[in-house]
């Protein structure tokens, strides 16, 4: 093996740069998002707080394709509570501030959801109808 003294070296002085990352930061992710819970509303959701955390996207992917794909607008009802499909039927209905629920987990983990390309918060939506 040629250079045998210089590229060892360099690839450990490699290793341990790209790998600086990691031990700078102690092997930490960072502080755990505390998204703000909705305030007046009962805490039951259309599914259990640990399945709506893995799995909102599915869902409002699923209601996306099954209300404008399949002309399927029906109902979810939890505990005797009626929801429409949708982000802004069901979900904001709740939790109507983006910026402290959403957008707190969303930044964390460095998501960019497409859902607001279409869809308007609460306050944008208030804000819509007052320039109206």
């Amino acid at each position: 093996m040629y250079n045998k003294g210089t590229i060892i070296p360099g690839l450990i002085i490699f290793v341990l740069i790209l790998t600086s990352p990691i031990w700078y930061n102690g092997l930490k992710a960072g502080d755990l998002p505390k998204p703000e819970a909705p305030m007046g509303v009962g805490k039951q959701c259309v599914l259990p707080v640990q399945e709506m955390r893995d799995t909102h996207m599915q869902l409002l992917n699923q209601w996306r394709d099954e209300v404008l794909r399949d002309d399927d607008r029906s109902t979810v009802v939890v505990n005797g509570k009626t929801y429409r499909k949708g982000l802004q039927m069901a979900c904001m209905q709740c939790h109507t501030d983006k910026e402290k629920f959403c957008d707190t987990c969303h930044e964390y983990a460095s998501v960019k959801p497409y859902c607001w390309d279409c869809h308007l918060t609460p306050k944008q939506a208030v804000s819509k109808k007052e320039t109206h």
